[in-house]
């Protein structure tokens, strides 16, 4: 299992846990005499009756503590959890080796079931390589994401719908973050306390994500304030940074921290009309609102900046809310709810960025895959939603579909008005309930 820091992998196993015999081990980048030495004294309670005596006699070779473990897992199950597995790595380089040589002879021979859990992606999807001696081992693996808007939702029961939104917008979907958000106190009061005081926990949790989260060279962050600064295309970020970001860009999008976009009808391999955006919530928040006020944050003005954070949040909830009403259209179309053969649902554009639809959902139908249905965002408390199927209509006419092939769906915050009747509405209300 591997994913970000704060996503919940540590809670996750746990509860898989619950009832079973267990060692847990959290690495800590210690010498391999001191890992061995702290995890012989994990291993001490299912140890009981045996003879070797761990605490006066820890075990000082990972062979022999896996054969240990082996023999007390003979007559019944226990599970080995080695958490943030890539900080075992650089004091013991062979234990990858090691742990294949284990299970190749230990097979059929031992209950013994070993999960390693780690925060480094890159060297947890390196690990799984056909070159790496853990290669075709792993019986499953799991890579663990932040959680959608309706699962978030489920953390924030005491909020109003556009609430959850709101909170969604600036801490995203990790269960950690969301965690902080507190629930009897309004945005403002919770933005005062988390982000507008010196050494609050998103402001320290920002920079720790950029200087610890996201593995060093290739210039990562500086990729990350060009996005958020609106430089979106290829060209923009080669210029913002002054190197080539193509290798860079692709471990970003691999940790799901940025998203690469075309319109949804496009080839991806092929179209030339390729946009970057940042894809999780906190960090766009962080790099776009709050790390534009850090220095004066930390000098003391959190107070008065407050009312800057709270101007910008509405600028920057516009793209939030657009990306929550996609993952609101997927849930529905992978629940059968848009009609049967749903491919894909995006954003589409034509050149130049223009004529823009926030979303488009695509169907494939006897060999051939086409627009079926078309929505508009709006983060706004109410709209008008005859108006805005009259101006789907004509962005569709202008080189996307036919407007008569095509089902309409409105996203408003709160409300939507005259609605036609077979238009789709949706709100907070449908996007965050759990």
């Amino acid at each position: 299992m591997w994913g970000r820091r704060r996503v919940g992998k540590t809670a996750l196993i746990e509860k898989f846990a619950e009832g079973r015999r267990a060692v847990f081990h959290t690495a800590a980048r210690r010498p391999e005499v001191d890992e061995l030495r702290e995890l012989s004294s994990r291993i001490v309670p299912v140890a009981a009756g045996g003879l070797r005596d761990l605490a006066a006699r820890p075990y000082e070779r990972w062979e022999d503590l896996l054969d240990g473990l082996a023999e007390f897992a003979r007559e019944e199950p226990l599970l080995l959890v080695l958490d943030e597995f890539p900080a075992l790595m650089p004091m013991s380089p062979a234990l990858p080796a090691v742990l294949r040589a284990f299970l190749d002879r230990s097979r059929g021979r031992t209950q013994l079931r070993i999960l390693i859990c780690g925060s480094s992606v890159r060297v947890m999807e390196a690990i799984q390589d056909y070159r790496e001696p853990l290669y075709g081992r792993f019986d499953e693996a799991l890579l663990l994401h932040p959680f959608r808007p309706h699962e978030a939702a489920a953390m924030l029961l005491d909020l109003s719908p556009a609430d959850r939104a709101v909170a969604y917008g600036i801490v995203g979907g990790m269960p950690q973050y969301l965690s902080w958000w507190r629930q009897d106190r309004s945005v403002r009061e919770n933005l005062r306390s988390l982000a507008c005081r010196p050494g609050s926990l998103l402001l320290t949790e920002g920079e720790r994500v950029l200087g610890t989260e996201i593995e060093q060279g290739d210039r990562p962050a500086a990729i990350l304030y060009a996005l958020a600064a609106g430089r979106t295309r290829y060209q923009e970020i080669e210029d913002a940074i002054k190197a080539e970001p193509s290798r860079t860009l692709d471990r970003l999008i691999r940790m799901r921290l940025v998203e690469r976009l075309v319109p949804v009808t496009e080839d991806p391999a092929r179209t030339k009309r390729t946009i970057y955006r940042i894809a999780d919530q906190f960090l766009a928040f962080y790099l776009s609102v709050l790390s534009h006020y850090r220095g004066e944050i930390d000098r003391g003005l959190g107070r008065s900046i407050l009312d800057a954070v709270m101007n910008d949040l509405d600028d920057h909830m516009g793209a939030s809310y657009e990306e929550a009403f996609r993952e609101y259209l997927r849930r529905m179309a992978d629940l059968g709810q848009l009609g049967p053969g749903i491919v894909a649902v995006g954003p589409w554009w034509r050149e130049g960025g223009q004529g823009q639809i926030d979303a488009v959902v695509l169907a494939r139908h006897n060999r051939s895959t086409a627009p079926v249905l078309v929505g508009e965002s709006k983060w706004a408390r109410e709209v008008n939603g005859a108006r805005l199927v009259h101006e789907l209509r004509s962005k569709a006419r202008n080189g996307l579909a036919d407007p008569a092939a095509l089902r309409y769906a409105i996203c408003a915050r709160e409300a939507i008005t005259a609605l036609p009747s077979d238009a789709i509405g949706v709100t907070a209300m449908d996007i965050f309930s759990p």
